[in-house]
This record gives structure tokens, C-alpha cells and sequence, in this order.
């Protein structure tokens, strides 16, 4: 009698060892693949990726140190949030595996399971083919950096500032303050006004008979001067240039002004850059073309 209790109870015995060993191993996995995507998050977030001053080296370095601020905050952001997308990821694929493996240690059929929950899954695909389409394409937006909350861009089915950013849906507000929430996955395209930096561009129409070099000496005046003020040179990542002309017609000779600007501050640049060149224009009774 003594013999046949240790004998009776060591298959149950191994068979509740092994799935505490099993337990065990899939806490440990999932701990250390938590800690590895943490370690990823953090090195993705600390990581430099090519400064926007180092790449634009000697252009008002204050000005793209703060550009570089702001693209670290970012970086920090989008780290954090494929981390928190990756962590739950890893931990239903390692306990889902050691709960089907513990099933089959106790000899519990496990096929008839997964079948059913593959037509589950088949059935939840086709009715959610939409929201699983939204989420890859944000894990993609996301994963490619191409927008961030702040940034001034053009979605397609609206154009506004980003104020949040999801997975599934994409929040802006347009000029006019209204909210627009776009599905990630009717995107198709996207045009960022804020990453790096922004161009205004102003076009200058003059008389037909207008003296060409006055002109252009006048329009480098303007440029000059404004570029000399520190309230707004700290707005422009370099001098703004004459381009020359762009357009002539019957009636009118067309010049045209080029300023790089940090993100989204062209507007203010090119709405500054018109008074001046008219009260400048006005001044020397220079024509506007009509």
C-alpha cells in the first residue's frame, strides 16, 4: 500500500510539474520580451537620427536646436506608443501559446478549439475588415513618423492641425475650428507643413514697364531688412532669397520670394513680407500689375 500511492500519484505529480514549468517559463518570457521592447523604446526615443541642425549646420542654430527639441519629443511619443501597442502583442502570443500547451498536457483535444476559433476569427475579420485595415495603417503612420500631433497637414478628406492620434482615427481642426476625425485607413496620401521646415513663397507683380534692377535691388532691400530682425529672423532658417522672375505677360512682370521658415510659420513670413514690399513699392512709385 505504501508502494502503490507514490506510484498512483507520480504521473499527476509530473503532469502538475510540468505545467508549472510551462507557467514559469511563459512569465519569464514575457518579462524578459517586456523588458526587450522597454530597452527598444527607450533607444528608439534617445536616438538622434540625424539632427535637423547637424543637417542644416550654421543656419540660426538656436532656432533648429529648438526644431530639434520638438522632433525628440516626438520620437520620445511614437516610441511610447508602439511600445504600448507591442507589449500586450507579446504577452497574448506567449500566454496564448503556454494555455494551448498546458490544454494538451492535460489531454485536453485542443484542435477542435482552434478550429473554432479560427472561424471566429474569419467571421470577426470580415465584419471588422475596416477597423483592422485603420489599424495597420496607424501602426505604419506611426511606425514611419509621417505626422504628429502640432503638425499642419493635408489629409485628403481634410485639411487642419493634428490634435490627436490614434491607431484607428486621426483627429485635426481645420482654419475655421472644426473637428475633423479621419479613419487611418482611408488615407491614401498625406502632406506634412511642419516636419523640418516650411517655405513661404510670395509672388511680386509689377508694371510691364518697370526698371527690372531697381526692382530686384528693392525686393533685396526688403529681404535684408527683414531678415536683420531678430523677431523675425528667428522665425526663418535662413536669409530669404530674390528668386528673379517668374512670370512675364503683356501687362505684368512677375518676381518671386522664397524664405524657409521653422514648420508651419510661412504663412506669418509671407503675410509680412507683402506689407513691406508694398510700402516699399509704394515708395519708390513702383506700379503693381493688376
Amino acid at each position: 500500500m505504501q508502494s502503490f500511492l507514490p506510484a498512483a500519484w507520480a504521473p499527476a505529480i509530473a503532469g502538475a510539474l510540468a505545467i508549472l514549468l510551462i507557467v514559469v517559463i511563459a512569465l519569464i518570457l514575457r518579462k524578459i520580451a517586456n523588458r526587450l521592447i522597454t530597452r527598444v523604446v527607450r533607444r528608439a526615443s534617445s536616438s538622434s537620427g540625424g539632427s535637423i541642425a547637424g543637417r542644416l549646420r550654421g543656419k540660426q542654430t538656436t532656432t533648429l536646436e529648438g526644431l530639434d527639441a520638438v522632433a525628440a519629443e516626438r520620437r520620445r511619443q511614437r516610441a511610447e506608443t508602439i511600445g504600448s501597442v507591442l507589449r500586450p502583442v507579446a504577452s497574448i502570443v506567449i500566454l496564448g501559446t503556454a494555455a494551448l500547451t498546458v490544454l494538451d498536457r492535460l489531454s485536453i483535444p485542443i484542435a477542435p478549439l482552434l478550429t473554432s476559433v479560427g472561424i471566429v476569427g474569419v467571421a470577426v475579420g470580415f465584419g471588422a475588415q475596416e477597423l483592422v485595415k485603420d489599424f495597420i495603417a496607424g501602426m505604419f503612420m506611426l511606425l514611419e513618423d509621417q505626422y504628429g500631433v502640432g503638425d499642419v497637414i493635408d489629409a485628403g478628406a481634410a485639411v487642419g492641425t493634428v490634435e490627436a492620434v490614434t491607431l484607428r482615427i486621426t483627429q485635426l481642426r481645420d482654419v475655421d475650428g472644426r473637428v475633423w476625425y479621419v479613419r487611418n485607413g482611408t488615407i491614401t496620401r498625406v502632406g506634412n507643413e511642419s516636419q523640418g521646415w516650411s517655405r513661404a513663397t510670395v509672388d511680386v507683380p509689377v508694371a510691364y514697364a518697370s526698371d527690372i534692377p531697381a526692382v530686384r535691388d528693392l525686393l533685396k532691400d526688403v529681404v535684408e531688412d527683414m531678415w536683420n530682425e531678430p523677431t523675425y529672423r528667428s522665425v526663418m532658417v535662413e536669409e530669404p532669397q530674390v528668386w528673379g522672375i517668374e512670370q512675364i505677360s503683356d501687362t505684368a512682370i512677375v518676381f518671386r520670394i522664397s524664405a524657409k521658415t521653422i514648420p508651419a510659420r510661412q504663412a506669418e513670413i509671407a503675410r509680412e513680407l507683402r506689407i513691406r514690399i508694398k510700402s516699399a513699392l509704394d515708395r519708390a512709385s513702383i506700379a503693381i500689375a493688376g
